[in-house]
């Protein structure tokens, strides 16, 4: 259980630490952990116009190299589904350009990583 407690602290920050490098480059953090009977997306951030679906990768254990293929087929088809409720819900959003974005914390000394546009419909 003490295991369980702490992934989720450790993602708990580490969509913190995403969210504070988007608003530093502009973005609103419009959403957090929007959820789904089909999956879940981490950050949904705004900006000029465009709304960028965020997944967020943190892992002590792993370089950031490793982290971009962490994110397969079946991961990107529930964040698309995913995405695609949240915007059903959101009528005040339509209209506006998406993307889907990854943002990668990993390394030592730790580096952020922002993958824009990392994967399409």
């Amino acid at each position: 259980m003490a295991e369980a407690r702490s992934t989720a602290a450790r993602g708990a920050r580490g969509e913190e630490r995403a969210a504070e490098y988007l608003r530093g480059r502009g973005w609103d953090i419009l959403a957090r952990n929007v959820r789904s009977r089909r999956g879940e997306i981490d950050l949904v951030a705004g900006r000029d116009g465009l709304l960028a679906f965020v997944e967020v990768k943190a892992w002590d254990a792993l370089g950031p190299a490793d982290l971009e293929f962490a994110i397969g087929p079946g991961k990107r088809r529930r964040i698309l589904q995913t995405a695609r409720f949240f915007l059903s819900r959101r009528p005040d959003l339509a209209g506006r350009r998406t993307r889907f974005d990854v943002v990668l914390l990993g390394g030592d000394p730790p580096i952020v990583r922002h993958l824009e546009d990392a994967f399409t419909e």
